[in-house]
């Protein structure tokens, strides 16, 4: 997309807007070859951009974006077997995208997708640990359960930190738990809820870290607001 000359070289941290003037008057800029002029607008996509004869790099904007992902898409860019994707759900977002983590096809709720790589690093490593809290709805014996999901400490002997469960409401066969981890082990509640005999009917992340979901609707998409890119990004 075409933009003024000054605005791309102030996005690429060349020099600030004002000072670019000066750079575009002393000749220090072409596009494809030719000095630029003043109010000049160029795609650097398409066109050659040059300063003092290097090439002009331009910086990606960053994007932050909640997505409220629904049950039956797989939290990839694209999928061998042909299933819906959550990057059909944020085509028109503007930019490429990427998750960060995974909910599994089943699984719905808050999933945050970024082009800031550094801020995935961020988040993603273990010694950050991030905090996640799913609503799960469950079929079985549930009296008692929201205690033993508590004490779990392993799956299949691998270690895990102990879960925080609230019971949201509960009746005879039936129950919903918030259950807060601070890990990303594959399928984590579902092997806790099934170490219980219990079936999960529906599971839903509604907070991760400082975001909540909120009432996003189902499958929609909105933008980070400055404040919470902020709170990511927080030590």
């Amino acid at each position: 997309m075409e933009e003024r000359l000054q605005k791309l070289l102030s996005a690429a941290g060349v020099c600030s807007r004002r000072a670019s003037e000066n750079y575009i008057l002393a000749g220090r800029v072409t596009i494809d070859g030719i000095p630029a002029q003043l109010g000049q607008r160029a795609d650097p996509e398409r066109n050659d951009i040059r300063v003092d004869g290097r090439p002009l790099t331009v910086r990606p904007s960053m994007v932050y974006l909640m997505l409220n992902k629904p049950r039956g898409y797989v939290t990839t860019l694209s999928d061998e077997q042909g299933r819906p994707t959550v990057a059909q759900l944020v085509a028109d977002a503007g930019a490429r995208v990427y998750p960060v983590g995974r909910l599994d096809l089943d699984s719905e709720g808050l999933l945050l997708l970024t082009n800031d790589g550094a801020l995935t690093q961020h988040l993603l490593h273990p010694s950050h640990e991030v905090s996640k809290t799913y609503h799960v709805s469950v079929f079985g014996p549930v009296k008692g359960a929201a205690e033993k999901l508590t004490a779990i400490r392993d799956l299949r002997g691998e270690a895990i930190r102990p879960a925080k469960v609230a019971v949201l409401w509960q009746g005879e066969r039936t129950a919903e738990y918030a259950i807060t981890i601070h890990e990303g082990k594959n399928r984590q509640i579902r092997r806790m809820c099934a170490r219980c005999d219990l079936k999960v009917k529906r599971l839903r992340r509604v907070r991760e870290h400082t975001l909540e979901l909120g009432d996003l609707p189902l499958g929609k998409w909105r933008p980070l607001t400055e404040t919470e890119i902020a709170s990511l990004k927080a030590p």
